[in-house]
């Protein structure tokens, strides 16, 4: 034998009790709180982007005229004095003794600092790609270069002697 389930879902409506009531009521209260102190953080804002405004007109009315060529002499300034704050000393010693070791059959032909990643490529000569690799090892044990790697390299075809020019980079160490 089956019994039918009878399921009523709109039920009857039941009044709203005292706590319910109360707790309804407090929640429309911290709601009109929190829009009340939106609404006044927002006049406030609006007041000090207006304070902000003026103060940023009155100081490009009072800010000296720069012109293109003053800007360019302090960017070339700039410049200059981030290429005297690299640690130049140490590193070129170090470049020097390691062509030294390789009984002077490698030339450094430059050394470019890349100050905003804090780089140095260095541009070399030397007679064979064996010299090349051993300069670069020597390197890897330098107190001012850190993680010196072969970028590239070519043999000079146009040169009788077929030399190897090759350049590394590697990042300096402000102090040893």
């Amino acid at each position: 034998m089956r019994h039918a389930i009878q399921l009523d879902f709109a039920g009857g409506r039941r009044g709203i009790s005292l706590v319910g009531g109360l707790l309804l009521a407090a929640g429309v209260l911290a709601a009109g709180g929190v829009l009340f102190e939106y609404r006044v953080m927002g006049e406030h804002r609006a007041g000090l982007e207006m304070r902000l405004a003026a103060l940023a007109r009155a100081e490009a009315r009072a800010a000296p005229v720069v012109s293109s060529g003053d800007a360019r002499v302090a960017v070339s300034a700039e410049q200059a004095a981030l290429d005297l704050a690299t640690p130049w000393t140490l590193l070129l010693a170090e470049l020097e003794q390691a062509s030294k070791e390789a009984q002077g059959q490698v030339a450094v032909l430059g050394v470019e600092p890349d100050h905003a990643k804090h780089n140095v490529r260095v541009t070399a000569e030397s007679r064979t790609l064996a010299l090349a690799l051993s300069y670069v090892e020597r390197l890897q044990s330098s107190r001012s270069l850190q993680y010196p790697m072969l970028d590239r390299h070519e043999i000079r075809a146009d040169d009788p002697q077929h030399p190897v020019r090759f350049e590394l980079t590697g990042a300096w160490k402000d102090t040893p």
